[in-house]
C-alpha cells in the first residue's frame, strides 16, 4: 500500500480525539478535523477543519474526498453515525479506516457477546465488508481501559475518595495505556499500513493488578488525610445487575454500561491481558512501575 499522508479525525474534541490530534500532528501527518456543521471548536492552526453533517454520507464523502486514512473517535453509541462515516470513506476511495474501538477486546468472543459491545461488532461487520467489495482496508486498535483518564476520573481507582474496588480480589493482570500512548498507536499503525491491514493491533503502556494499583494508589495519597480503602467487588454480581438494568423499561446507563465495561476489563475470560502485542512494530514502550507510580502521584496532586 502506498504510504498515508492525508488523515481525516472524526471526534477531535473528546476524551481521547485530541490525544490523536496531537500526535498525527507530531508525527508529520497532514490533519483534517471533521466537525458538525454550525460548531466553533478552535484547532491549532495547521489542522485543516471540514464541517459535515453526519447525517449524510454524501456530505461525509465529499470532506473525505482526497484522504487517505480516517481516524474515529466518535462516541460507539452513535452506530448510525459511524456506519454513515465507514460508507462514506468507502464512497471517497479512502484507503484506511480505524474505527472507535480503542478499548476492550472485541474480538474475544466474550467480550463481543457483552451488549455494551453491539454497536462495535456492527461497524467492524461493515468495515469486513467494505474492504472485501470496495478495497478499503482497516485495522481496529485494542488498548484496554485508558490508564491516566480511568485513574484521574476514577473509574480504576479514586484516588480523591481514597478507594479502590477490587474486582474477583483484584489478582487478574489486565493491559491498560495512557491516551497519548494511543494516539502514538494510531500514528504507528498509519505509519505501517501494510502491516497492520484488515486486522487488530494490541497495545499496552503497562499489564497491572488492580492490587498493584492499589499499592500505589495508597502511596500517592498517604500525606491526605483518612484511609486508603479496599472493596471487594464480584464480577458476576456486576454483571448480573448490569442485565437487570438493561431489562428495565427505562434502564439506567451508568449502570449497565459501566458495569459491562468492568466485565470486559476485569472478569475472567474476556482478554483484556494482551499476552501478544504490537508494541514493538508501533513503538510504543512499555512504561516501569517507577513511572506508573509517578503518573499515580501527579493524578493525586
Amino acid at each position: 500500500m502506498s504510504a498515508i499522508n492525508k488523515v481525516a479525525l472524526a471526534g477531535a474534541t473528546g476524551n481521547l480525539g485530541p490525544a490523536i490530534l496531537e500526535q498525527l500532528l507530531k508525527a508529520g501527518f497532514n490533519v483534517t478535523v471533521l466537525t458538525r456543521t454550525g460548531s466553533n471548536h478552535s484547532f491549532p492552526s495547521s489542522v485543516h477543519v471540514a464541517h459535515v453533517d453526519y447525517d449524510s454520507v454524501d456530505s461525509l464523502a465529499h470532506a473525505l474526498q482526497g484522504q487517505d486514512a480516517v481516524v474515529s473517535t466518535l462516541a460507539s453509541v452513535a452506530i448510525a453515525v459511524q456506519l454513515n462515516l465507514v460508507h462514506a470513506a468507502a464512497k471517497a476511495h479512502v484507503k484506511r479506516f480505524l474505527p472507535s474501538e480503542f478499548g476492550s477486546n472485541t474480538l474475544n468472543e466474550k467480550a463481543a457477546a457483552l451488549p455494551v459491545f453491539a454497536d462495535k461488532v456492527k461497524v467492524q461487520e461493515a468495515l469486513k465488508k467494505e474492504a472485501a467489495s470496495s478495497g478499503m482496508t482497516y485495522t481496529l486498535v485494542c488498548t484496554g481501559p485508558f490508564l491516566d483518564w480511568g485513574i484521574k476520573v476514577g473509574f480504576i481507582e479514586n484516588l480523591k475518595g481514597k478507594s479502590i474496588d477490587l474486582f474477583d480480589g483484584g489478582d487478574r493482570y489486565f493491559s491498560a495505556t495512557t491516551l497519548t500512548t494511543i494516539g502514538k498507536a494510531v500514528a504507528g499503525v498509519l505509519h505501517h499500513p501494510d502491516e497492520t491491514k484488515n486486522r487488530a493491533v494490541y497495545v499496552h503502556d503497562t499489564v497491572p493488578t488492580l492490587k498493584k494499583l492499589s499499592a500505589f494508589g495508597k502511596k500517592a495519597t498517604d500525606h491526605q488525610p483518612g484511609e486508603w480503602k479496599e472493596n471487594t467487588v464480584s464480577i458476576d454480581d456486576l454483571y448480573q445487575k448490569a442485565w437487570a438494568e438493561l431489562k428495565k423499561p427505562q434502564p439506567d446507563p451508568t449502570v449497565f454500561v459501566y458495569n459491562f465495561l468492568k466485565t470486559s476489563i476485569w472478569g475472567y475470560g474476556y482478554g483484556n491481558h494482551f499476552e501478544h502485542t504490537d508494541n514493538a512494530l508501533l513503538g510504543i514502550k512499555e512504561i516501569s512501575d517507577a513511572d506508573l507510580q509517578d503518573m499515580i502521584n501527579g493524578l493525586a496532586n
